[in-house]
């Protein structure tokens, strides 16, 4: 059940099949992050639709990588191309944001993937997005999150927004993967803002 008080969202990756985007913005979804771009080459097909399709109903709408170990500097040119022919860097969008699983994904990676897509892309706002073993044993966001670099912590308590772990650069939850959402066909993982952060902390 999605709390219609509170600022939600839901990610997506190539996986995920949403039939009616206006029915997923009537359910008080109002930012979506969908993954465009993996590695140095590949790309998600079903991409555009889906961004098009969420900024169509008003939904802020963000475009994801997901990294691979190595070439950093190729997978950085690689996403914002592909995001910047998607629209996804407009004012208004929700942030491009880094989705770090791979062991071998540092914070040495993520330092020169955020500064290299700054410089690309012409933005300051980024997210970083990771699971809570991550976050918790492997990464160290305080070499490298500044006051425009927002933390997203995957933790699939079902407490929107309430992930049960803290950092003072940690905006966004993800809180569950599952059906019923309307608009959507099969499950989808959802997310949260965390307080003190309001929406309009992981906009451009």
């Amino acid at each position: 059940m999605i709390d219609p008080e509170g600022e939600h969202g839901v990610t997506l990756s190539h996986r995920e099949t949403v039939t009616d985007w206006a029915a997923v913005r009537g359910a008080d979804i109002r930012f979506a992050s969908v993954t465009v771009s993996e590695n140095t080459n590949w790309r998600d097909a079903a991409a555009e639709r889906n961004l098009a399709g969420a900024q169509h109903v008003g939904i802020h709408t963000g475009a994801r990588h997901y990294a691979r170990p190595g070439a950093v500097h190729d997978q950085a040119d690689h996403f914002v191309r592909t995001a910047s022919a998607l629209g996804a860097f407009a004012p208004g969008s929700l942030a491009p944001a880094l989705e770090v699983e791979a062991p071998s994904v540092d914070d040495r990676f993520i330092k020169t993937w955020i500064k290299h897509v700054r410089h690309a892309a012409r933005v300051e706002r980024v997210l970083v997005y990771a699971g809570l073993d991550c976050w918790t044993n492997r990464l160290h966001p305080d070499k490298w999150a500044d006051s425009e670099v927002v933390l997203w912590l995957v933790r699939h308590n079902e407490i929107p927004g309430r992930p049960g772990w803290f950092h003072s650069r940690l905006g966004l939850h993800q809180h569950g993967f599952g059906t019923g959402l309307p608009g959507v066909d099969g499950p989808i993982a959802q997310d949260a803002v965390v307080y003190p952060f309001k929406l309009s902390d992981v906009l451009l």
